[in-house]
Parts: structure tokens; C-alpha cells; sequence
């Protein structure tokens, strides 16, 4: 299977952790560092957009959308989280295709910390399982004939 991973270089800090994570995970479950694409956007905000495009242009059984908002002292984090996994959501029902939201919504950068590589695990292994799934799933009940479409 072929898995495209979606990060947002914004709180680059624990974004990168996100991506070890979900990378370390999908070659634990035998999945070719060559099946295995990474692009970079801005921030979470923009990840259904290049999310969108991956899944127009086809070749990849799952997406996986990675970020970090972070709850700051303006509106801005509801903006944000909410128009990420509108759009991601959005994404995965126009296009058929697993994409999964591995955008972390905390409160403090302590709390993101812990979920990209500390006690609480790594939420990017934990979206790569996701789409792991997801993209086995959709195999066994995709209709004969309508397989990806091939890049």
C-alpha cells in the first residue's frame, strides 16, 4: 500500500515528532520507505488543501493529515482546528479515500509534547494505525474494478 503523510511545519517542534512517528510506525508494519511520501504545508489550516490535491491526483491508498494547534489567548485555535478537520473530513467523502486526522488540539505545548512522543504515546503512529486500517478496510468492500487511481 502506498501512504501519503501531510505535515504542517507550523510548532515544527512537535509536527516532526508526529512524522517519526507515523513513519517508524507504517515501516514497523512493512510498508516501503518508497510507498511513502511526505509533503510539507504551512500549517494545519492548509493541510486539507494539499490533502485534497493528493487525493484529485490518486496513487495513494490512505492520507494522513499531521499537526499541532495549540490553544492560544485569541479565537484563532477554534478557527483553525475546526476548518482542519472540516476539510480533511471533507476531503476523505468527496474522494472515497481514508484520510485521517492526526492533528493534535491541546491547550498548552506541554500537553502536545506528551502526545507526540511522550507518556501519552505518539498520536502520529496512532494516525498511521488509523489509516492503515482504514485502507484495508476500504480494499475488502471497494467494488471490483474501481481500485486507486495510479499516479
Amino acid at each position: 500500500m502506498r501512504f501519503a503523510l501531510v505535515v504542517s511545519t507550523f510548532n515544527r517542534q512537535i509536527t516532526e515528532r508526529l512524522l517519526e512517528g507515523a513513519k517508524d510506525c507504517l515501516g514497523q508494519h512493512g510498508v516501503r520507505q518508497s510507498d511513502i511520501g511526505v509533503f510539507k504545508c504551512p500549517g494545519a489550516f492548509e493541510l486539507p488543501q494539499v490533502a485534497n490535491l493528493l487525493a484529485a491526483k490518486g496513487g495513494w491508498d490512505a492520507i494522513v493529515c499531521l499537526g499541532a494547534v495549540i490553544r492560544g489567548e485569541t479565537p484563532h485555535f477554534d478557527y483553525v482546528a475546526g476548518q482542519a478537520a472540516a476539510g480533511i473530513q471533507e476531503t476523505a467523502l468527496k474522494h472515497g479515500l481514508p484520510v485521517v486526522f492526526g492533528v493534535l488540539t491541546t491547550n498548552t505545548v506541554e500537553q502536545a509534547e506528551v502526545r507526540a512522543g511522550g507518556p501519552r504515546g505518539n498520536k502520529g503512529w496512532d494516525a498511521a494505525v488509523a489509516a492503515i486500517e482504514m485502507a484495508s478496510l476500504f480494499r475488502t468492500i471497494r467494488p471490483k474494478g474501481r481500485a486507486v487511481k495510479k499516479r
